[in-house]
C-alpha cells in the first residue's frame, strides 16, 4: 500500500482510498471498521503524544510508576467530528475533524491499513489530505458528520 500526502489541514481532512478492484459489501464493513474504531480512540483521546508513558519507558514496565498527575496536567488531545464512508468504483473516502488529536493518530491509522490491506482488501493507494478531481467533494457535505 503505497502512502500518499497531499494537502493537510487537520480540522477538514479527506482521506482517500484506492483499493485494486470494487470492494464487496464484507471488505467496505472490514475498512469502516477500522475507520470507525480509530476515530472512537481519537474521540476518547487516545491519539495524545504527550502522555506516552508506557512507550517512553521501554520493554521493562513491569510496577511502572503511573504518573496520573502527569496524565492530567496535558491538553486534552480530542477527535471531533467523522463523516460518512463514502465508496465510488475503486475509490472509498471519509471526511474527518482530527480536533488537537496528535499526528500519532495518523501512523496508527496506516499500520492499521497497512495490515488490512495485506489479510483482508488489497488497498492500492492511501491519500492523506487534498481532493481528487474525478470525485469533487461537495460543501454541504462536510457538515454531514456523527
Amino acid at each position: 500500500m503505497q502512502v500518499v500526502f497531499r494537502e493537510f489541514d487537520p480540522f477538514d481532512l479527506w482521506i482517500w482510498l484506492e483499493f485494486s478492484t470494487v470492494p464487496s459489501p464484507m471488505e467496505k464493513e472490514y475498512v469502516e471498521e477500522v475507520f470507525n474504531s480509530w476515530f472512537f480512540l481519537g474521540k476518547l483521546g487516545g491519539f495524545d503524544a504527550e502522555n506516552l508513558q508506557v512507550q517512553e519507558v521501554g520493554l521493562e514496565i513491569s510496577y511502572l510508576d503511573y504518573d496520573h498527575k502527569r496524565a492530567d496536567r496535558k491538553m486534552m488531545a480530542l477527535m471531533h467530528n467523522q463523516g460518512e464512508f463514502e465508496y465510488l468504483g475503486i475509490w472509498g473516502r471519509c471526511w474527518f475533524d482530527l480536533g488537537t488529536s496528535d499526528a500519532i493518530a495518523l501512523d496508527i491509522l496506516i499500520n492499521s491499513l497497512k495490515q488490512l490491506s495485506e489479510e483482508y482488501v488489497r488497498i492500492e493507494r492511501l491519500f492523506i489530505g487534498g481532493e481528487n478531481e474525478d470525485w469533487p467533494v461537495e460543501e454541504h457535505r462536510r457538515v454531514q458528520f456523527y
